[in-house]
């Protein structure tokens, strides 16, 4: 069972009833893989009895998810998170956000999904009988999402006996109200009110087939996003930390010009264009291949938990261009995002980084690293992306160098 959930305000709140429902799911995952037909359990914890004016804390067990993990790929521990809606009926109406933390043990191949525990909040503001009721959520894992929807009607999993206390009025006319809670660990977080402007994501190890004008190269390498908050949007920064390649030619100035778009996932969809300068100086044969920091700018386009992914890689040179796909990918930030006029749901936010510029990222927490300054053009230096401009230029010899140290 679940530990009880309580409020955030008020004192009449009685101790939690956990109930427990199952109903039949119809799970979308990603293109390719085909859909699942299967049996959700939810366990759905909240209070009792509670006034009008308090907000409650409502806790979303599942017992049992719909899908399993696919037949294709291990999961990695604290790689999938669940997020999702619970309907509030009755004395007050809303669609209450329910989101879980990243957090799961490795799941093998075709093995049971283990999915976080799934936290909202909703404050009371009519007196009465309301209902909770588990509707349709969606399974992020390795930034892919797999959705999930009722296939019958859904029975309640919980009832809150609402007084009029002193806390607002008596009236049963429906109220919407939700309020998200939760966090997504191990990638760096966004969460509003705390006045947190500089986000720190995860290294993630990224394979990358590259496809050039005469041939092809496949390498991995370590990638990460940072984020800074600039009003309602981020600036960007993408770094690769520790792949180098040694040029086999002499390379002049201004002619190898790096991007990427990265990938946007759970709340949010589409692409966000980033990129770096061209060489500022020529770069002789033999000596390591540096790539500045590719930047750009973030406008969210749904409110909710959104995922940032390393995408594809494109590297200009010499008139040629090379396409550097990712084999696969994973999330290294992680953001409570605010929808902004104008943003990235479905579609592309291609707003591109400056020459040299970066956003100043700080120590966050779980990403690890530290700052990266606008006067930084030092050691991006990618494997997978230098492969294809290595290969244009020929004799490709790779050497991989310890790792630069963390700014």
């Amino acid at each position: 069972m679940l530990g009880a959930a309580g409020v955030l305000l008020g004192a009449a709140v009685t101790p939690a009833q956990a109930a427990e429902v199952s109903y039949a799911t119809h799970c979308v995952p990603p293109a390719g893989i085909d859909p699942v037909d299967g049996t959700t359990k939810v366990e759905i914890t909240a209070p009792a009895t509670a006034e009008v004016g308090d907000t409650v804390d409502i806790v979303w067990k599942f017992v049992q998810a719909a899908s399993k993990n696919p037949d294709i790929i291990d999961l990695p521990a604290n790689s999938v998170q669940p997020s999702g809606v619970l309907k509030a009926a009755g004395a007050q109406t809303a669609a209450i956000a329910m989101r879980g933390p990243r957090e799961n043990p490795a799941i093998p191949k075709g093995g049971d999904m283990v999915l976080s525990d799934m936290k909202g909040s909703l404050k009371l503001t009519a007196a009465g009988e309301v209902t909770l009721t588990p509707d349709a959520y969606t399974v992020n894992a390795m930034s892919t999402d797999t959705k999930c929807a009722p296939k019958e009607a859904v029975q309640k999993a919980a009832t809150i006996q609402v007084t009029a206390g002193g806390g607002g009025t008596s009236s049963s006319t429906p109220t919407h109200s939700t309020t998200p809670t939760g966090s997504a660990t191990p990638t760096a977080t966004a969460t509003g009110g705390t006045g947190q402007t500089d986000f720190t994501g995860r290294e993630v190890q990224i394979p990358y087939a590259c496809k050039t004008p005469i041939g092809d190269k496949s390498a991995t390498s370590p990638v990460q996003i940072n984020a800074k908050k600039s009003g309602g949007g981020y600036a960007l920064t993408v770094r690769f930390e520790k792949s180098v390649m040694d040029s086999p030619a002499d390379i002049p100035k201004d002619s190898v010009k790096p991007s990427m778009e990265v990938v946007l996932g759970g709340a949010d969809k589409g692409t966000v264009h980033v990129e770096g300068p061209t060489n500022a100086n020529p770069i002789k044969s033999g000596d390591p291949i540096e790539i500045p920091d590719l930047t750009g700018t973030y406008k969210p386009g749904a409110s909710g938990t959104s995922t940032l992914s390393p995408g594809v890689l494109t590297v200009k040179a010499l008139g040629t261009t090379t396409t550097c796909t990712p084999v696969k990918t994973e999330v290294s930030l992680t953001l409570d995002t605010t929808e902004q006029p104008g943003g990235a749901a479905g579609g592309t936010s291609t707003s591109g980084g400056s020459s040299g510029s970066a956003a100043t990222g700080g120590d966050s927490g779980s990403g690890g690293l530290a700052e990266t300054g606008a006067s930084d053009h030092g050691a991006l230096k990618a494997l997978g992306l230098v492969a294809g401009t290595a290969i244009l230029l020929g004799a490709a010899v790779f050497t991989v160098l310890p790792r630069r140290r963390t700014r």
